[in-house]
């Protein structure tokens, strides 16, 4: 029984691990992705005044 405790505490660390290194070298998007309008806009906003 105690094997089995070790061995998922185990693999639950280096999914963890894997988990982070492959957030460290995924393609990273701009904003924070939640549609408050805070990414980075490719084309500039002009506001005209009447």
């Amino acid at each position: 029984m105690q094997e089995l405790i070790i061995l998922l505490l185990l693999g639950l660390a280096l999914g963890y691990l894997g988990w982070r290194a492959y957030r460290s070298v995924a393609v990273k998007q701009a904003g924070c992705g939640k549609g408050c309008g805070c990414e980075a806009d490719s084309t500039p906003r002009v506001l005209i005044r009447k």
